[in-house]
């Protein structure tokens, strides 16, 4: 049984064909937390039977809604089961759940209700690709929603409870990651980076985002600006 077992943590993962790696992310976690909801995104492989033999409680959308739409289910799905602290990571394995326990510190204490994880508030050295997207993301958070970070597109977030409750996710796709700041402004919720360092495989670099996926969202951005 995990340590933090105790403290309602609960570690939402959403996964759109990840049966290569969904087995081992969610073994890793395991080592830090006892609930792990694995949203299962209208995967047409393997994903959602492997998470339930490794475990994991499965929530499974019928067809591919993206990564908004599986955070919403996730982040629901994890305040029914009465969780007070709400973890998101990604299932490519991009992420090392040992980062879980300096993640989570800064919601204990009560110093503030979301922490992210940033992959640039350290010397790691990152695709140049993921640099440049995450780079426009940050503007493009900045200039619609007024609000600074260094790490926009991070898959590697901490709630409280209270921060999930408040949370107001409309958009479905890769746009949710700014749209996610927009509602740490809006709802003044106090927050911080802290900094991780980010596994990166030939497999989890293919999951990236290309230039159309990228402009397709901005253009949803500047939609949920305006409505």
């Amino acid at each position: 049984m995990s340590i933090l077992s105790h403290k309602g943590l609960f570690v939402i993962i959403p996964a759109y064909n990840e049966e290569k790696t969904i087995a081992e992310v969610i073994r890793k976690t395991k080592k830090y937390a006892d609930n792990i909801i694995v949203v299962d995104d209208g995967s047409c492989d393997n994903s959602a039977k492997i998470a339930k033999e490794m475990g994991a409680i499965v929530y499974s959308h019928s067809i591919n809604r993206g990564l908004g739409g599986a955070l919403g289910t996730g982040i629901k799905a994890a305040l029914i089961h009465g969780a007070e602290i709400i973890i998101t990571l990604d299932a490519d394995g991009q992420h090392d759940p040992c980062h879980i326990s300096s993640l989570i510190e800064p919601i204990i204490s009560s110093e503030v209700e979301v922490v992210i994880g940033s992959r640039f508030l350290n010397n790691q050295k990152i695709p140049f690709l993921r640099k440049f997207y995450n780079k426009i993301g940050n503007l493009v958070t900045y200039f619609l929603f007024g609000i600074k970070t260094t790490d926009s597109q991070s898959g590697f977030r901490v709630f409280s409870r209270r921060a999930a409750e408040l949370l107001e996710l409309k958009t479905n796709r890769m746009e949710v990651s700014s749209e996610i700041f927009k509602e740490i402004k809006a709802n003044n919720l106090r927050f911080k980076e802290v900094a991780i360092e980010a596994i990166y495989t030939e497999y989890s670099l293919s999951k990236g985002q290309g230039a159309l996926v990228g402009l397709k969202t901005l253009i949803k951005l500047l939609i949920l600006k305006i409505t």
